[in-house]
């Protein structure tokens, strides 16, 4: 994990401070006032009028008023990662052929510090719960495919990963108790998967296996979900854990035609 006080010497506090501003639009705030951008991501007022400015003349950020949203350019970003890496080539496909077997959901994410980050995603089905769509976040603690990613990195990261983690409740069954959730992850090191009920979002119910590169590391997760109470833990394993053992190993396999890719997803 990086450490954002290592910055390096030709690092740029301006470009840094855009693009905290254009994550900081996002669905729970999807438009502020210039104080409020302020606030939100540490600046002050009169830099954060000056980044402002500068992503509304190039046209990704827009203003009503005194409230300031993102644009429809600011698409542009992400439909340029995915043409370079070749998920829509690789990973959607895959997605596709476990929900045409098992129905439900499927995804794959990356670690990003304490949260995972969803890169491709495909579902039969819409529903009151969290959304997993392509470029969300969550806490990876509360995610299969988070505790798949926690398990994976190397002895030290681990540990350091664990000692920093303060759990949130988002459930009556969501596990806060750092030191039970250290014991699941050396489970999941054991067993090479991992699953989890409602621990995101009542009526979630999942089972996520690592996607590792040539070199054996652990570099991507990919799962399967369903409704709870419609699925089981026991049944997914059952039912679903070899298909995506095979799935994973498929997709590690085509990284070696997709360097690009698996570039991205290395750690």
């Amino acid at each position: 994990m990086t450490n954002p006080a290592d910055k390096p010497s030709e690092f740029v506090d301006s470009l840094a401070k855009g693009l905290a501003i254009l994550q900081s639009l996002d669905g729970s705030r999807p438009e502020m006032t210039l104080s409020e951008v302020a606030k939100t991501v540490n600046l002050s007022p009169a830099a954060a009028r000056r980044s402002l400015i500068t992503l509304e003349h190039l046209g990704f950020i827009g203003r009503s008023g005194k409230r300031f949203h993102l644009t429809p350019r600011i698409l542009t970003l992400g439909s340029a990662f995915y043409g370079a890496t070749g998920i829509e080539e690789v990973l959607q496909p895959e997605l596709r052929s476990l929900v045409d077997t098992f129905g439900d959901a499927s995804s794959i994410a990356t670690l990003d510090g304490h949260d995972v980050i969803y890169i491709a995603h495909v579902s039969v089905q819409r529903a009151r719960r969290a959304a997993a769509n392509v470029g969300v976040r969550y806490p990876a603690f509360a995610t299969s495919m988070g505790r798949v990613l926690v398990a994976g990195l190397p002895d030290a990261e681990r540990e350091a990963w664990l000692a920093e983690l303060k759990p949130e409740a988002l459930t009556a069954k969501t596990c806060i108790d750092p030191d039970h959730f250290a014991r699941e992850i050396e489970e999941v090191c054991r067993n090479g998967y991992a699953t989890t009920v409602d621990q995101l979002d009542y009526g979630i119910t999942a089972i996520a296996v690592p996607i590792r590169n040539a070199e054996g590391r652990t570099i991507a997760a990919l799962n399967s979900s369903g409704y709870t109470g419609l699925v089981t833990p026991e049944k997914l394993v059952e039912e679903r854990l070899p298909e995506l053992r095979t799935t994973a190993s498929h997709i590690a396999h085509q990284l070696t035609r997709y360097p690009v890719l698996g570039s991205v997803l290395a750690p």
